[in-house]
């Protein structure tokens, strides 16, 4: 596929409460139908924290606003804009916990997609996840921030055994977060992804990852041919058949990257109803002046 061919995108997002009493994931989407570029914006509030759930409002509604608002800019300077959105996300967590001292501890993960001219832009902090699907498989193109990448590697040196890694009691602890403070650890490429027809972008706030990787990937491969909100419902109805007992919130955006149809040409109008064509005989016809002339 040449940089000249078109995509369009297919998209749907959903939430899940799961096993917890209150929702502390939030999401925003924008694909304007046949417009460039199109956004999506998800954040997993800090679990066990003061006002988890607000913080990841405010940091999707600070982001999505941001990019929204430079949409015309987006496709020329797509990672600046992203690292600014993300640093006045921050910079509102900061204000808001400065005027209510009692929210202090409230933060949140993001991740920010843009996609523009085939391209796919991000930028993440945390270990929400963000997801390629291509051929048939399956890859995590973000930086985990969280302290299971260092303890898989202690795992890899034998310092772990596998049981120990997967139940650490630290294993999900961040090490960058949106929080109003310096931000540790930002993952947000200069050069974009080039995307392909039948490529599957899948945003995940972290409680897809019940599911082991294969798993999501087989129900990727099954469902590439489908729509994105079939392939939504299949990803959400896997985490709900496991039944976990401590499920977390789950929130999901999938982006289906599809060639462009051809739109079919209007037949001529000669094909168009009675009605038409009398309408457009009415529009097009004006009194004809009768003329005299003389005879030769």
């Amino acid at each position: 596929m040449t940089t000249s061919d078109h995509l369009e995108f297919d998209v749907a997002s959903g939430l899940s409460l799961g096993a917890r009493e209150r929702q502390e994931d939030a999401l925003a989407v924008a694909f304007p139908d046949g417009a460039e570029p199109g956004f999506a914006v998800l954040s997993d509030g800090m679990g066990g924290h003061a006002a988890g759930d607000l913080a990841s409002r405010a940091i999707v509604a600070e982001v999505f606003s941001a990019l929204t608002m430079r949409a015309n800019a987006a496709t020329k300077d797509a990672p600046d804009l992203l690292r600014k959105a993300v640093r006045g996300a921050n910079e509102g967590v900061r204000a808001y916990v400065d005027a209510r001292p009692d929210r202090n501890g409230m933060g949140g993960t993001v991740i920010a997609t843009m996609v523009a001219q085939n391209r796919l832009h991000w930028i993440s902090v945390g270990d929400s996840v963000l997801y390629l699907f291509r051929g048939e498989t399956l890859e995590r193109l973000n930086a985990d921030h969280s302290m299971a990448p260092q303890i898989d590697m202690m795992a890899a040196k034998g310092a772990l055994t596998e049981a120990e890694a997967a139940n650490h009691p630290q294993r999900n602890c961040l090490i960058s977060a949106i929080t109003g403070d310096a931000i540790a650890e930002v993952d947000c490429p200069d050069t974009p992804l080039d995307l392909a027809p039948t490529a599957i972008v899948v945003l995940d706030s972290a409680g897809l990852q019940t599911l082991p990787d294969p798993i999501i990937e087989a129900l990727l491969l099954r469902a590439r041919n489908d729509d994105s909100r079939d392939i939504l419902r299949d990803l959400m109805d896997a985490v709900g058949m496991l039944n976990d007992p401590e499920q977390d919130n789950t929130s999901i955006v999938v982006i289906r990257a599809a060639a462009a149809r051809k739109r079919a040409r209007p037949g001529p109008i000669r094909q168009a109803s009675n009605a038409l064509m009398k309408a457009f005989r009415r529009t097009v016809s004006a009194p004809t002046a009768v003329v005299g002339r003389a005879d030769p």
